[in-house]
């Protein structure tokens, strides 16, 4: 029992509430139109059960989070495979559809842009003949970064950033390299760790199951995103995307009506 008298169970249930209150709060975002998003794509991997490699995990979280404001829009764990990485593209299709402008940077994972491109294509009809061109959406933009060095290659050097797919004509805005990071998903992740025991890298307390460790990461959605102030905005991330005027209580938090 803990510190404080509350027992086990009745934390637990808490958690549990905690799954529906994400499942409201993310449809409740989804209603907002946005001009422009940029979002940022970065995994980090933790134990679950025992010490196996990574790829063989069921420990691997992947994140989804608006850069300007923080809000995270996606964070799930499970393996490494494409299961994982399509339902994070999923939602990131849906959150296309409701802005004008989006932008998707990664550290090189190329499942991002090629599930992405699979979902959230389009084709260009230009009355040429022959085939029509596969696209991303117009207004859709994906930049990855080259892992690897080519310098005992020979041929042209490749760009230190590319897009996987071709982009849609009408999509012409030019993003500056300097702009092209995901520094602040990387920096996300270096915070979980020092406030999560199961994201802890020398002091790692192993996660039970897979299904406990999302339920703990759809607690700390709903905290990081409603409730708590975000220390470089100096808002809660909700209220600085736009989607709140203010910032929720807890006692709000747990009277939102569920279906």
């Amino acid at each position: 029992m803990p510190s404080n008298g509350t027992s086990a169970n009745t934390i637990l249930a808490w958690e549990r509430t905690f799954i529906d209150l994400h499942q409201v709060l993310f449809l409740y975002a989804l209603v907002h139109e946005f001009f422009v998003l940029v979002i940022e794509g970065d995994e980090a991997y933790t134990k679950v059960q025992k010490n196996v490699p990574p790829e063989q995990s069921s420990g691997g979280t992947i994140l989804l989070m608006d850069r300007a404001s923080r809000f995270i829009w996606e964070i799930d764990c499970g393996k490494k495979e494409r299961q994982l990485f399509h339902k994070a593209i999923k939602s990131l299709d849906t959150i296309a559809r409701q802005t004008h402008d989006l932008t998707l940077f990664t550290d090189g994972e190329r499942r991002y842009g090629n599930l992405l491109f699979e979902i959230c294509q389009a084709l260009v009809k230009n009355g040429q003949p022959g085939r029509p061109k596969k696209t991303f959406k117009s207004g859709v933009h994906v930049r990855l970064k080259n892992k690897g060095s080519q310098t005992h290659k020979k041929g042209p050097k490749r760009p230190k950033y590319q897009s996987p797919w071709r982009e849609h004509p009408a999509t012409a805005r030019i993003m500056a390299e300097t702009d092209i990071h995901a520094n602040h998903a990387e920096a996300f992740f270096s915070a979980l760790r020092r406030k999560c025991a199961t994201f802890r890298r020398k002091t790692n307390m192993y996660a039970k199951s897979t299904q406990g460790l999302q339920r703990l990461l759809r607690v700390y959605w709903v905290v990081h995103n409603f409730l708590r102030v975000h220390f470089t905005t100096r808002e809660v991330p909700a209220v600085a995307l736009g989607i709140l005027e203010r910032r929720l209580s807890v006692q709000e938090i747990f009277q939102i009506q569920m279906a």
